[in-house]
């Protein structure tokens, strides 16, 4: 393997956190003024961007840093009762034992982050947890993780299920795993032009630069 470090997203390419984000959006909706989605609508919502995600939703960005700090707080109460990506737990053993170190790069708070991968008996394998609260924040912590690791850019893999982080990579210099089993649809992610477009968790033990 030539990555020495791998970072993965948590929502959507380690955790199945889809419809549970669903609901507690809903939860929140209606004192906010916002429109409920239904589970009809998640498929079309896969072709959307972060920008496009939240103008067709009509949220005030203004809004948007309240809703991801209550909504994290409101999936602690369940986090340890949500599935694993089917597959996960088969591969990631296997690969960490490729790389120098593991890691995550999260807008999910890094407590909620711990008490899942513990719950699933997966703490061990990840030397860190590193958290944004900011949506298009990520390009800068994962320069400062290449910095900390001492890492070229081409021995560095960031492993993510949306536009927004295939974008972070590109813009910190780094290449990207784009996984179609999360939020965005395969379709948008390939016109991203990501290094590798995988469809299955298992693939991951393939990549090479």
């Amino acid at each position: 393997m030539a990555y020495r470090t791998i970072i993965f997203d948590f929502d959507g390419t380690l955790a199945d956190t889809l419809e549970e984000s669903r609901r507690i959006f809903n939860e929140m909706a209606p004192e906010l003024g916002l429109r409920q989605v239904t589970s009809e609508e998640l498929p079309g919502l896969r072709h959307f961007s972060l920008k496009e995600l939240i103008k067709h939703l009509s949220i005030p960005k203004r809004r948007v840093p309240g809703l991801i700090a209550r909504g994290t707080t409101l999936m602690r109460g369940n986090i340890m009762h949500l599935p694993l990506i089917e597959g996960m737990a088969g591969i990631l053993p296997s690969l960490r034992q490729r790389c120098h170190s593991f890691g995550i790069l999260t807008s999910n708070a890094p407590t909620n982050v711990d008490l899942f991968l513990r719950s699933h008996g997966l703490r061990e394998l990840f030397d860190f947890i590193s958290s944004t609260s900011k949506l298009t924040g990520k390009a800068k912590h994962l320069r400062a993780i290449r910095k900390t690791f001492s890492l070229a850019s081409e021995e560095m893999l960031y492993v993510g299920d949306e536009i927004r982080d295939v974008k972070a990579s590109r813009k910190a210099g780094i290449h990207v795993a784009a996984v179609t089993w999360g939020f965005n649809s395969p379709e948008a992610l390939l016109m991203e032009k990501p290094e590798h477009l995988v469809t299955r968790p298992e693939d991951l033990l393939n990549l090479h630069t």
